[in-house]
């Protein structure tokens, strides 16, 4: 590498070296040529001041091998943008602003407003009535969303869709997408722990072994370590515990939670559970929606995390595309 770099600044200082040689000799053919001569030369160079116009390098990085060399990923945000460049540097710093912090909102003329807190938050509703297609803020929040939780682009939202959005401090800090769905399926709830049966029969014989070993006066005990048999993970009864499995046999629900997020700032807040809340009260003119009629779309590890704490058990609702 440091011969490459080494030769560029070498072939740098040649041409230097010759651009000024040229430019003696012209100053030479202007004093024998007379005035012809220096009625050709430039308005610039009247002050006997002679400018090159080859053109000048300027190296602004050195790539040694870097593995974000051409782009830089935020490793909050996740977003790749080009160090150095102000542009991509400006549109960084306002998407990581609003992924981390909430995208800004002033409000709408004619929100509909479904329920606020006592601090002055609020929960407005947006649906593809109230906003013809979806309006350009709504469309905002949506592509963090979905780019957040790994939907494609332009796959989250339809026109049955409803969006609850949590206001606070004049930004949107959380977002809950519900479907109407007619059927969904119990998650079967799996334990981590295993019986000692488990373990391989040999393992049983090793506590009769003395592992003492003597010295002299020294005495030295062996320390066992037992370790599972890995065919274990074979048996019937063993869950990978991130894995979601469900029962085959269908119940009825009425409310399908599609999508849940909440800016990083405000995690462990409630936000969540609140806008699932508000969602159960409002989703059906009928009345309030038990939480045995709400399901959940398949969730990420974080997702069923939360819905094992809002439903108070592993064994909640998930429901598939076929059940919409």
């Amino acid at each position: 590498m440091q011969p490459k770099i080494s030769a560029f600044f070498k072939r740098q200082a040649t041409e230097l070296d010759l651009n000024s040689g040229d430019e003696g000799r012209e100053g030479h053919g202007q004093g024998s040529g007379g005035g012809a001569a220096e009625a050709k030369r430039s308005p610039s160079c009247a002050g006997g001041d002679l400018r090159s116009k080859k053109r000048t390098y300027a190296q602004f990085h050195l790539e040694l091998g870097q593995s974000d060399f051409l782009l830089h990923t935020c490793s909050i945000c996740g977003m790749m943008y080009a160090r150095g460049n102000d542009d991509d540097e400006k549109v960084h710093k306002a998407y990581h602003k609003s992924y981390f912090e909430g995208v800004p909102f002033k409000g709408w003329r004619n929100e509909t407003v479904i329920a606020r807190s006592e601090g002055g938050d609020r929960v407005i509703l947006a649906t593809d009535e109230n906003y013809c297609m979806w309006n350009r803020k709504v469309k905002e929040v949506i592509r963090v969303v979905e780019k957040e939780l790994g939907f494609g682009e332009g796959q989250l939202l339809h026109k049955l869709c409803k969006v609850y959005l949590y206001i606070s401090d004049q930004r949107i800090v959380g977002c809950l997408v519900t479907e109407p769905i007619k059927a969904a399926h119990r998650v079967i709830s799996s334990s981590t722990e295993e019986s000692s049966s488990d373990l391989p029969a040999n393992n049983s014989k090793s506590g009769k072994i003395d592992h003492t070993l003597e010295f002299g006066k020294i005495c030295l005990k062996r320390e066992i370590i037992r370790r599972h048999n890995h065919s274990v993970k074979n048996k019937e009864g063993y869950r990978d515990p991130g894995a979601i499995i469900c029962e085959e046999e269908a119940v009825p629900a009425l409310c399908g939670f599609r999508a849940i997020w909440v800016v990083p700032s405000r995690r462990r807040k409630r936000i969540a559970s609140k806008l699932m809340d508000v969602a159960r009260k409002t989703f059906c003119k009928g009345g309030t929606l038990g939480m045995s009629q709400c399901a959940f779309s398949p969730p990420t590890s974080s997702g069923k995390a939360l819905a094992c704490r809002y439903c108070k058990t592993s064994a909640f609702l998930v429901y598939r595309d076929g059940d919409v």
